[in-house]
C-alpha cells in the first residue's frame, strides 16, 4: 500500500464512527453499487466517505492528488480490515470498545449540530466589518494598540497572594515565587503568559494591568478561580491591521462567541449535575 502521512485522531474517529454506521451496506454480487470505492467483505466504503477523508488531508497540508485518494481508500480499508476482525475476536462488544463508541458518536452528533448552527447563523462581511469597527473605535483617540507583556501568579487564596506578594516586595524574583507557589499552568515558566491586550483578560485584570509601571507587580485580585498577581513586564504600541489583515482573526472571534452563546443557552436549560 501506498503510503500517506499520518491522518488525525479526528478523522480515525470519524471513520471508524461511519464505517460502523454504514455496516448495513453491501455489496451487489455484480459489481459496486453507484457512488461506491470500495468495499471489504461486503461492506461499503462510499465515495462521500472518501472525499471527507481527502478534505482533511488537505486540511493537513497534504496535496490533493490520485495517489492521496488511493492513500484514504486504502487507510478506510484498513480501518475495515481491522474493525471486522475486532468483530470477529468478540472486541466489539467490550466494555471499553462501547464506551469508545460512545464518545465517538457523541463527538460527532456535537461537532454536527455546531456546523449546522453555524450553517444556519452565518456571520457576514458586515458583520464582521462592524467588528473591525468596534475594536478600532475601542482604541481611543490615537488609534494603537496597546499590548502589555505580562506574567502572572495564581494561588487559591488572597492569604496566600498577599504571602507570595510579600516575598517579591523582600526582594524575591517573581518568576522564582512563581515556580514555587502558582497554581497556574506558566509555573514551570516562571509565571511568563507573553503579550496580551486589555480585551484577551479579564476585566478585573486589564482594569489594574492598564495602571501597572513597567517591573511594577500587582496587589492581590480576585478572580473566580482563585486570587492572582500580575507583573507587567514590559508595554508597546502598535498601529491596528487593515480590515483585510484582521477579517479571519475576526471571524474567528465571532464565530467562537456566537458558539459560546449557543452552548451556553442550551446548558441553561439543562440539567447538569457534577460530582
Amino acid at each position: 500500500m501506498s503510503q500517506l502521512k499520518p491522518l488525525s485522531l479526528r478523522f480515525i474517529s470519524a471513520s471508524l464512527l461511519t464505517l460502523a454506521l454504514c455496516g448495513t451496506a453491501y455489496a451487489q454480487q455484480s459489481g459496486l453499487p453507484i457512488n461506491s470505492a470500495a468495499s471489504v467483505n461486503g461492506t461499503i466504503i462510499t465515495n462521500d466517505m472518501v472525499e471527507q477523508g481527502i478534505k482533511v488531508a488537505l486540511a493537513q497540508g497534504q496535496k490533493d492528488s490520485p495517489e492521496l485518494r488511493k492513500a484514504v481508500i486504502e487507510k478506510y480499508i484498513e480501518i475495515l480490515l481491522l474493525s471486522q476482525q475486532a468483530e470477529k475476536d468478540g472486541l466489539a462488544n467490550s466494555e471499553k470498545a462501547n464506551s469508545q463508541l460512545m464518545m465517538i458518536r457523541q463527538n460527532y452528533l456535537a461537532d454536527l449540530e455546531l456546523s449546522t448552527f453555524m450553517a444556519q447563523n452565518p456571520i457576514s462581511d458586515a458583520d464582521v466589518q462592524a467588528e473591525y469597527n468596534k475594536q478600532v473605535s475601542s482604541l481611543g483617540p490615537q488609534g494603537m494598540i496597546v499590548e502589555y507583556k505580562i506574567s502572572d501568579i495564581a494561588v487559591a487564596s488572597e492569604a496566600d497572594a498577599q504571602a507570595a506578594l510579600n516575598r517579591i516586595k523582600k526582594g524575591e524574583a517573581f518568576d522564582k515565587v512563581a515556580k514555587s507557589v502558582s497554581l497556574a499552568p506558566n509555573k514551570a515558566q516562571g509565571g511568563v503568559a507573553g503579550w496580551v491586550q486589555p480585551g484577551q483578560v479579564p476585566p478585573q485584570i486589564s482594569a489594574v494591568l492598564v495602571n501597572l509601571g513597567k517591573g511594577q507587580t500587582s496587589a492581590p485580585i480576585q478572580l473566580q478561580q482563585g486570587w492572582y498577581l500580575v507583573k507587567l513586564e514590559d508595554k508597546k504600541s502598535s498601529k491596528p491591521p487593515t480590515f483585510e489583515q484582521a477579517k479571519p482573526a475576526i471571524r474567528a472571534g465571532i464565530a467562537q462567541r456566537k458558539q459560546f452563546e449557543f452552548i451556553s443557552g442550551i446548558a441553561k436549560n439543562s440539567k447538569i449535575v457534577v460530582q
